[in-house]
């Protein structure tokens, strides 16, 4: 699947499918590194069944906006009425530097489990200034979750060396940023091919 959304032949819609099918295999792994607490429930035969589990807390997700979007359904696919919060983060021009635009989030957030729904981790800014926007909303680091399509071993090591206790789940980690700061092999511009907006 992930050589489907990385080659430059491959249409939309296949782009799209295949990228969905990848997110929810994200999404999945990702809820299996939430804590969980024990529960004994009774089946339908009238006997207990003690090896069930359920999650800890609440979950959120929040996604990056604008790629990060596309990761909303499938979060919603496995978490009915799932709360979803919303940031726009973009690189100032002038400083190189991201800025915090909009963040909208559930009011109880810092009572959640928030998954960080982003596809591309490539120089860290982005993902390091939405982790500190959740922080300063007193969402604890350790019950924050990245999850992501693609990363970069520069992205990874910026990203750690502030937020260490914070987990990355992603599909693969590629070789390097180019002086575009682009993921090289990569896949070109998430958003622009799930959306339709690349040139």
């Amino acid at each position: 699947m992930m050589s489907i959304i990385r080659n430059k032949e491959t249409t939309r819609t296949d782009f799209v499918f295949y990228a969905d099918r990848i997110i929810r295999i994200l999404i999945e792994e990702g809820l299996n590194h939430l804590p969980v607490v024990e529960k004994t429930i009774i089946t339908p035969t009238g006997k207990e069944y003690e090896g069930g589990v359920e999650f800890q807390g609440r979950i959120c997700g929040v996604s990056i906006m604008r790629a990060g979007e596309s990761m909303e359904q499938g979060l919603r696919d496995v978490c009915r009425s799932v709360r979803i919060g919303k940031i726009l983060i973009q690189r100032d021009e002038e400083t190189a530097l991201p800025k915090l635009y909009y963040a909208k989030f559930p009011p109880d957030i810092a009572t959640r489990y928030c998954l960080l729904l982003d596809p591309m981790l490539a120089t860290g800014g982005s993902a390091i200034k939405a982790i500190e926007v959740l922080i300063s909303h007193g969402v604890p680091e350790e019950k924050i979750l990245f999850v992501n399509l693609l990363c970069c071993p520069e992205g990874i090591a910026a990203f750690v060396k502030v937020y260490p206790r914070v987990k990355i789940v992603t599909a693969e980690i590629d070789g390097c940023l180019n002086e575009r700061k682009y993921i090289i092999p990569g896949l070109g511009d998430f958003g622009c091919r799930y959306y339709g907006t690349d040139k």
